[in-house]
């Protein structure tokens, strides 16, 4: 454990901070599941819906600094290629 306050104020502050970014990157994983979950039931509309949920959602946490730009784009492009290749 810490002994000098600034030391003890900056493990308080990371353990807050891993807190929040660990929620949003769980909301993350959920709003993916839920556009894939709209795949799996061939509902195109509902698929889009989600898309676009998702997406903000994962452009929120790279905006924040939870993922790299680069990530963020990856996981977007993954998600729309698979909602425009529906039948």
């Amino acid at each position: 454990m810490a002994n000098i306050k600034s030391a003890k104020k900056r493990i308080l502050v990371n353990q807050a901070r891993a807190e929040r970014n660990k929620a949003i990157r769980s909301g993350v994983k959920t709003a993916i599941k839920k556009v894939y979950a709209a795949i799996a039931t061939g509902d195109k509309a509902a698929a889009t819906a989600e898309l676009a949920a998702a997406t903000k959602v994962i452009e929120k946490a790279g905006a924040k600094g939870i993922y790299h730009k680069n990530n963020v784009a990856h996981k977007v492009s993954r998600i729309s290629k698979a909602v425009n290749e529906m039948a």
